[in-house]
């Protein structure tokens, strides 16, 4: 079976007042049709920045070097604007990290969403304005009369982020890309997010990327993960082996900074962190990004960049699993 997206060799940089900033050197990935892939890692990791690759909506300091973005065949990156119109909200559509900035605080909610049928549907009047309501039940949001006729700072975040994905679930599109899509949430409303992704996910025809600095969250809908690192997957597996069986040190480092439930005699602790920083992608590390916040580094990690190895039925790129050591 073919990949529903495939992401071939990208080469991405940024152009910056203290010099070029080198993101992705070959990043290759693929999705196939109804799976959810997550994937992980911290701030600056290059997360976000791949989702907009995905759509092409990146600034204007980005350039592509090289590489392909394909769905169904079809490369996202070679496409005039006409054409990705055409694509976006049809067949990928993103739900974005917050909200409030998404939608448009002096319009209505239901000024927005049937903005959102009509361009995609083509419908209009009280066909349109059904759809939207069916859409704002769809995601459970309680009483969608009420909700159409609400300006958005009227509703919570939770509230906010179920209209959100009610518009991106509009055109039944092939993938739908959710950056951090509960980071703006409290830890209750995101379980609610996430079952309600889990349940859309059940209902309908579609592949998902769930963007995440949580492994937690990821690990909670994903068939697959994808632990990103300066701009590198650095891991990538079947969600229960990347979670039971972890290989690359920083997988090792997200989930010892999960938050457990603790005793009174362990609250004063700290809760463990990743050791370090990202790296500044201007003057990156020489060989693997990470050896610098790696307790397991080794000579060769300092000099070369690692290949991908396959252990376990995962891909990691690491030098602890070269058969040459």
């Amino acid at each position: 079976m073919e990949p529903l997206l495939e992401i071939k060799d990208l080469r991405l940089v940024f152009s910056t007042e203290r010099g070029i900033l080198d993101l992705f050197q070959g990043l290759s990935l693929s999705l196939m049709s109804r799976e959810v892939l997550g994937i992980v890692g911290e701030s600056g990791s290059g997360k976000s920045t791949l989702a907009y690759t995905i759509i092409k909506l990146l600034p204007g300091n980005a350039r592509i070097l090289s590489g392909k973005v394909l769905l169904e065949g079809r490369d996202i990156l070679s496409m005039k604007e006409e054409e990705l119109r055409r694509i976006r909200g049809k067949e990928i559509t993103m739900v974005f990290q917050d909200p409030s900035t998404s939608l448009n605080p002096v319009f209505r909610i239901k000024d927005q969403m049937l903005t959102v049928v009509k361009e995609n549907l083509g419908l209009q009047g009280e066909v349109a304005r059904k759809r939207a309501l069916e859409l704002l039940k769809q995601v459970e949001l309680p009483d969608p009369e009420s909700i159409m006729n609400s300006f958005p700072f009227e509703l919570s975040g939770g509230m906010q982020q179920r209209v959100m994905i009610a518009m991106a679930l509009a055109a039944n599109p092939k993938l739908i890309v959710a950056d951090e899509p509960t980071s703006s949430v409290d830890a209750t409303i995101q379980t609610q997010i996430l079952s309600l992704l889990k349940k859309l996910k059940a209902e309908r025809d579609f592949s998902l990327i769930l963007i995440t600095h949580s492994i937690a969250v990821a690990k909670e809908v994903s068939d697959r993960i994808a632990v990103m690192y300066a701009g590198e997957i650095v891991e990538l597996g079947k969600v229960e082996t990347v979670i039971e069986k972890h290989l690359h040190p920083y997988t090792e480092a997200l989930l010892k900074s999960i938050p457990r439930p603790r005793g009174k005699s362990e609250m004063k602790r700290m809760l463990p962190v990743v050791p370090g920083q990202v790296p500044d992608l201007i003057s990156p590390p020489s060989g693997c990004r990470f050896h610098p916040r790696c307790p397991y580094a080794m000579d060769i990690c300092k000099a070369e960049r690692p290949p991908y190895f396959n252990k376990d039925g995962s891909l990691v790129m690491c030098w602890l699993y070269s058969e040459e050591r």
